[in-house]
């Protein structure tokens, strides 16, 4: 089922969340709305639910005019960010509850809750409680609920929020399988960039009630739209064009910034064509990447990540004087705010 959102507006007193916000979501796509906190973002998963109603603009489903509908009548599955499961019901009738509400017979229930077990990988524990579970099981049982009813469209509000940094990775990639069996249209909010890159077919990254780019992971990584874009998603480094590094480019002028990705910097112990000189000021172990703070000329500094590999063939030292070279940047007006 689609969804089309056109030029919805919301304010919460003089305060406004949403301006004039128009996206479309086409069917069985899973979507993230990305944004820092204050962007829009749960404002605008909850007008597509009808919790919170628009002051201007339309929300279609399946073609349907939904605006002002309650979200009763909208057949929506939302997953909360903490659960919101029933205590004192055990996992199967919780994931039966809105079957039983819809009236559906017991056989039709029973099936369709063992059916789920299977799919988010719970079978035997359907008759534990939700203080039995981890929460990443919680988590997937409140999934399991929300789509027990067949909705028309999924909303997800920071699903993995409550869990540990090991549970989000695991359900990370749990979600992305679930989403290929199911293949419900559906929309998850999150603030963590590497969440939405690893899991959303597409991405609509929200800043200040407004949209700034809509696109796939790799569309919006490699071709971000505003400086907005190129400093929230993944880590970048922000310079005046007019610094020694990027001089000899045509697009060295005083009016913009230039925006370079830590692994675009190349370093070396030597003298190349159009590298500038920098000195090793901080080295930082990662693990499985060396992450190298450089001081460069008329005191700008910069951050670049090296593999294992390499970082062992240059053999770098705290203070060692070394060269950098950018291969890759792209240049805004520094009269954009990029933050």
């Amino acid at each position: 089922m689609s969804i089309i959102v056109q030029q919805v507006s919301k304010n919460f007193g003089n305060f406004q969340a949403l301006q004039k916000v128009s996206l479309e979501v086409k069917k069985g796509k899973l979507v993230a709305l990305l944004g820092p906190s204050g962007s829009g973002k749960s404002t605008l998963l909850r007008a597509i639910a009808g919790l919170d109603a628009p002051d201007t603009g339309s929300i279609f489903i399946n073609g349907q005019d939904v605006t002002h509908l309650d979200a009763k009548q909208r057949n929506i599955g939302f997953v909360f960010q903490h659960y919101a499961l029933f205590k004192h019901l055990t996992v199967r009738q919780n994931i039966a509850f809105g079957l039983e509400i819809r009236k559906y017979s017991k056989a039709v229930i029973k099936h369709r809750v063992e059916e789920l077990l299977a799919l988010i990988q719970l079978e035997g524990l359907g008759d534990r409680y939700p203080s039995q579970l981890s929460g990443g099981q919680r988590q997937r049982v409140g999934l399991a609920r929300s789509i027990a009813i067949q909705p028309q469209v999924l909303l997800l509000d920071e699903p993995f929020g409550a869990l540990d940094a090991k549970v989000r990775k695991e359900l990370r990639s749990w979600l992305r399988g679930f989403h290929e069996d199911v293949r419900v249209t559906s929309i998850f909010v999150t603030h963590d960039q590497e969440e939405a890159m690893e899991v959303a077919d597409v991405i609509v990254i929200m800043n200040q009630g407004a949209i700034e780019q809509i696109g796939t992971p790799a569309e919006i990584y490699d071709r971000p739209a505003t400086p907005f874009v190129m400093s929230f998603v993944g880590e970048v480094n922000v310079l005046p064009s007019t610094a020694r590094l990027f001089c000899h480019l045509d697009d060295c002028a005083n009016d913009l910034q230039a925006f370079v990705r830590p692994h675009d910097l190349e370093i070396k112990t030597s003298s190349d064509r159009n590298s500038t000189q920098a000195r090793v000021k901080r080295i930082i172990h990662l693990g499985w990447e060396i992450q190298v703070e450089l001081a460069l000329a008329d005191n700008l500094e910069a951050v670049a990540y090296l593999s294992r590999e390499q970082f062992t063939q240059l053999n770098l030292q705290l203070g060692q004087q070394v060269f950098v070279k950018s291969h890759k940047a792209k240049f805004f007006d520094s009269r954009l705010s990029s933050v």
